[in-house]
């Protein structure tokens, strides 16, 4: 046996015991004392990483519960509504048919529907009215396409400005196309998570034509 570590002693001394130096673990972990506090500066950055994902979080939970509550919606042109009246004769029904298919083949509809109502103010206030029922990932991007082809199907629509959509929500608005006589009229068109519609309002300004259309959309406007 080695005599390095543990020798012979002499009789009353103590015997050295000390273990040699590749006794020790290798896997035995350093004791670095305490970690230091997290900075002030990282305790931000951490708390607003935190802040904006839960912003994210919340905004897609509020964004799919709009979705879900505005998708089963059905659209009807009742005999009345907002106080006029529908209009059912061959001329009225075949204009209304040809505004319903042009707004039809513009954006993809589960159901559309075109009515004329006639108002008993006077004939040249009749209202020409369109619309139909589909899942709107973007109600106001598909409104202003809408418009566009408005636009292209009676002349550009100008003045488009948003207005109060009333209390069934979405996005509303409303401008102003030319017609034959020089002058304008009134359109105005609403979308949401479930459906879209559009009116041409004569004889009116699109303050008045706003005010019709929201009074008109809860008439024809319907969520199960």
């Amino acid at each position: 046996m080695s005599n390095d570590r543990i020798s012979a002693a002499e009789p009353g001394e103590p015997i050295d015991v000390t273990p040699p130096v590749w006794a020790a673990s290798p896997d035995a972990p350093e004791d670095d004392g305490p970690r230091p506090p997290m900075s002030s500066r990282r305790k931000i950055v951490l708390g607003s990483v935190a802040v904006v994902v839960l912003a994210g979080v919340l905004g897609v939970g509020i964004w799919g519960a709009g979705i879900i509550s505005q998708q089963d919606t059905t659209m009807s042109t009742p005999v009345k509504a907002a106080g006029l009246t529908k209009d059912n004769s061959s001329e009225a029904e075949a204009t209304a048919e040809d505004l319903r298919a042009a707004f039809a083949a513009g954006i993809d509809l589960k159901s559309s529907v075109g009515a004329v109502y006639t108002d008993p103010a006077g004939a040249n206030r009749s209202v020409l009215f369109f619309g139909g029922t589909a899942l709107l990932w973007s109600p106001a991007k598909d409104l202003d396409t809408l418009f566009r082809l408005m636009g292209d199907e009676s002349g550009e629509v100008s003045g488009v400005h948003e207005v109060d959509a009333g209390a069934l929500g979405g996005v509303m608005k409303c401008g102003t196309t030319p017609v034959d006589d020089g002058g304008t009229m009134a359109v105005c068109g609403w979308a949401d998570h479930g459906a879209t519609g559009m009116a041409l309002f004569p004889s009116r300004s699109p303050e008045e034509a706003g005010t019709l259309m929201r009074e008109m959309r809860g008439a024809v406007q319907t969520r199960d």
